[in-house]
């Protein structure tokens, strides 16, 4: 399945500062708690971004590891080489495009993540295959990504707004399904874990300023909703006038992100 997707560093930078701000619970302490590595693991995080996964992974071990970040986009690499010169963490930030066979040899880590991100993948057997070929007998892959819960809220307004049908997001749509079972095919021992976190908004502009970030124009997902510019905005005109009606009726939004983490064993 060929996705045509590309979010913008902006676009990713916002949602997380939001996500930060407005969430009543931290999905990092959740993975943490969750995954618990081990001093002197061999770590590779897939489609790492700037290295935020890679940097909670190696202040929880106190630098007690090997770890490597691989991702597709120069820009956020060179972001993670920048913060990791900083904190003199020795750690490697790599191109990585998990479309194609991997630089890596087999069996050689102990753990394999990709956070919110291995629902892009084009052909899911073979980045699955690719992530369980590097990784040890008896070591783990974690994933995390949107189950089909994920933000009612947020679809709720666009399609209140628009009267529009949303297009299938490759998370929710394919996450939950496609990818557990592949995982499931391949793995000895697979856990499905749920974590669910409420963003609470008493004002429309972090809202808004969520949805722009999530539907620009740099993201091709939603490019069936707009023809030009002045259509983006004045769907964002729409969408904010649905959203502050509704946060006058209720005094709140809250817009419920649900993730699944598949935690399985090689």
């Amino acid at each position: 399945m060929k996705i045509d997707f590309q979010e913008t560093t902006k676009d990713l930078a916002t949602r997380i500062d939001i996500h930060s701000k407005f969430g009543a619970r931290d999905i990092d302490a959740w993975m943490i708690d969750l995954i618990k590595l081990q001093p002197g693991n061999v770590i590779l995080d897939v489609g790492c971004g700037s290295g935020k996964q890679c940097f909670s992974y190696y202040d929880n071990l106190h630098g007690n590891a090997k770890i490597t970040g691989g991702d597709v986009s120069e820009d956020l690499l060179n972001q993670a080489r920048v913060e990791d010169k900083k904190r003199n963490s020795g750690m490697e930030f790599v191109y990585l495009d998990f479309n194609k066979k991997f630089p890596f040899a087999n069996n050689l880590y102990d753990f394999v993540s990709c956070c919110f991100a291995i629902y892009y993948a084009e052909n899911v057997p073979f980045t699955i295959s690719e992530m369980h070929r590097v990784t040890q007998p008896g070591g783990r892959l974690f994933t995390t990504g949107p189950m089909p819960e994920n933000k009612k809220v947020f679809y709720d307004i666009i399609r209140e707004a628009t009267g529009k049908q949303i297009p299938l997001m490759p998370g929710s749509s394919r996450y939950s399904s496609e990818f557990l079972s592949t995982i499931k095919s391949l793995y000895s021992k697979v856990e499905v874990h749920i974590f669910e976190n409420p963003l609470t908004f008493e004002s429309v502009e972090p809202y808004m300023a969520y949805t722009r970030a999530s539907m620009s124009e740099d993201r091709h997902l939603w490019s069936s909703f707009f023809q030009s510019k002045d259509d983006f905005e004045k769907i964002m005109d729409q969408i904010t006038a649905v959203a502050k009606k509704r946060l006058d009726q209720e005094g709140k939004l809250v817009m419920t992100k649900v993730v699944g983490g598949f935690l399985a064993t090689k």
